[in-house]
């Protein structure tokens, strides 16, 4: 089956930030399993170099567009990689086949009539690339977003006819499977239900954009021209730039996930185009909260902005992956809080799960020579923790294509108590004192020792690099292609050696300086 999906198309006027690898590291998860559960992925992520903010950036710093662009590109790219982010493509609209799906997706909304010339008046904003609707302040504005004035402009645009397609939107967007989650389309409901707009397809005295077919002098406004990435991506598979290859390349988009910010664009202007150009519209567009920290907005002039590169650095990545997905419901905003972080690292994966396999292995290989212990339950016999864990695959396997993180992560570790449970109450170290009582003890430790093992398939598209820790100390291996099968109770081997046990989770240490 064909899946799609798609983070934005990061604009490159500054390095990457939290929010923008929050948004990759949750596709990441998300891909992860896809291609867990045999789907065909193509996970498509990359970013956005045109426009004014761009050029005027560029111009501050004494170089030119594209070298900037350039720059901060490698830095997105170099980023992944350091994430271990799993994309498949990664496009740049600076790409020359970028410009030639632009102007063949332009010439077909421009047969289907909806390209029109008119007059853009109004006051506009650099920094979010876009007019404002009637300013609180007529006199020298501000953008609310950026605190920054406002510029205006009068001048000879071309327009995409957008109010043609009021009611296809509506109808779209009454679906309840196409904007998630349901707050997110609240408040595009209400957007579209005050009537919608032609709007501004391209630029004039922005050089740093793509040219306009038959308008010298004009632009492709960033949106238009960005937007359409998603197909460049797409088509980047070594073949031809036709639209018409799309439907057999993994279009349309299974998901969208994008920051609430530029849910508008996503949802209805975007559709909108893709209708005039007769090509499919995506199937569902996620918009998720805001990052704060310690309750207040991140930015530059407070000094608090979190940098993905040194939380990489100082914490790796199992550490923010697992406080980002599992603390915060992925569509609401979020909160980061430096010592619940440093509390839900050390308690989850170093105690719960990484003190439990340590702990279990060390029994094992003390009293069944270095190896997993034999498994002589009865085959019809239900235990527990094998109720607790097909249950816990269940969740995961549920919640994940909702991309419901935070609930696939605590059901989880859930498992992971319920093991640590029942050590505690079968207290193997007591019982192996007792006359006979082996086959028990080695019962209890497969017991405990098969669900750690479940739990580290399961942190598989969550925490790659940890799960592949687990399995190590379990002497197994993740094999992509029977994921579901190895879920299956009962797949640890028995008498199978075990390696000796180190720490798969370094405890982290509260860093004043952080």
């Amino acid at each position: 089956m064909s899946y799609t999906l798609t983070t934005p198309l990061y604009y490159v006027n500054d390095k990457p930030h939290l929010g923008s690898a929050y948004t990759t590291l949750a596709c990441d998860a998300l891909a992860r399993f896809k291609r867990l559960t045999q789907d065909d992925v193509v996970f498509i992520t990359g970013v956005d170099e045109h426009g004014q903010k761009i050029q005027r950036t560029a111009e501050q710093n004494n170089i030119t567009p594209i070298d900037h662009c350039d720059k901060i590109s490698a830095r997105y790219q170099d980023l992944w990689s350091r994430w271990n982010i799993s994309e498949d493509r990664f496009v740049r609209t600076t790409n020359p086949r970028h410009l030639q799906l632009v102007e063949q997706f332009y010439e077909r909304v421009k047969a289907s009539g909806d390209i029109v010339t008119g007059r853009q008046t109004g006051w506009y904003c650099v920094g979010c690339e876009e007019y404002k609707d009637d300013p609180d302040d007529a006199v020298d504005p501000l953008c609310p977003i950026h605190q920054k004035n406002l510029e205006w402009r009068d001048e000879e645009n071309l327009f995409f006819r957008l109010s043609r397609y009021q009611s296809e939107i509506e109808t779209l967007i009454a679906q309840d499977d196409f904007i998630a989650p349901a707050s997110r389309r609240q408040e595009v409901r209400n957007f579209v239900a005050r009537g919608l707009r032609d709007f501004s397809i391209s630029r004039v005295n922005v050089s740093w954009g793509l040219p306009v077919p038959g308008h010298p002098g004009h632009t492709f406004y960033v949106w238009f021209d960005a937007l359409l990435g998603y197909l460049t991506a797409l088509l980047d598979d070594g073949g031809s730039v036709d639209l018409d290859r799309l439907e057999h390349c993994g279009w349309p988009a299974s998901v969208h996930v994008i920051g609430k910010d530029i849910l508008r664009f996503h949802a209805v202007f975007w559709p909108a185009m893709l209708l005039s150009a007769g090509l499919p519209v995506p199937k569902s567009v996620f918009g998720h909260g805001f990052l704060t920290r310690e309750g207040q907005k991140m930015g530059k002039s407070l000094g608090n902005v979190l940098d993905p590169e040194l939380l990489l650095e100082r914490y790796g990545a199992d550490a923010v992956r697992w406080y980002l997905l599992r603390d915060i419901q992925f569509g609401d905003d979020g909160d980061f809080q430096q010592q619940r972080f440093y509390d839900l690292v050390n308690n989850d994966l170093a105690n719960t799960i990484g003190n439990l396999l340590n702990r279990t292995t060390s029994m094992a290989r003390k009293w069944f020579d270095d190896s997993v212990p034999p498994n002589v339950i009865e085959i019809e016999t239900k235990y527990p923790l094998e109720l607790i864990a097909q249950a816990t695959i269940e969740t995961v396997c549920r919640c994940m294509p909702e991309l419901g993180f935070k609930a696939a992560s605590e059901a989880i570790l859930q498992l992971a108590i319920a093991a640590n449970g029942h050590l505690n109450d079968t207290a193997p170290w007591s019982r192996m004192k007792q006359p006979g009582q082996e086959h028990v003890v080695a019962n209890d430790l497969y017991i405990v020792l098969e669900s750690t093992r479940i739990v580290g398939l399961l942190l598989a598209p969550l925490l790659p690099d940890l799960s592949a820790r687990i399995l190590d100390q379990l002497n197994c291996r993740l094999d992509p292609e029977h994921w579901l099968d190895q879920l299956r109770w009962g797949g640890l081997t028995s008498g199978a050696e075990l390696p000796k046990p180190v720490p798969v989770m370094q405890r982290l240490e509260l860093d004043e300086d952080s």
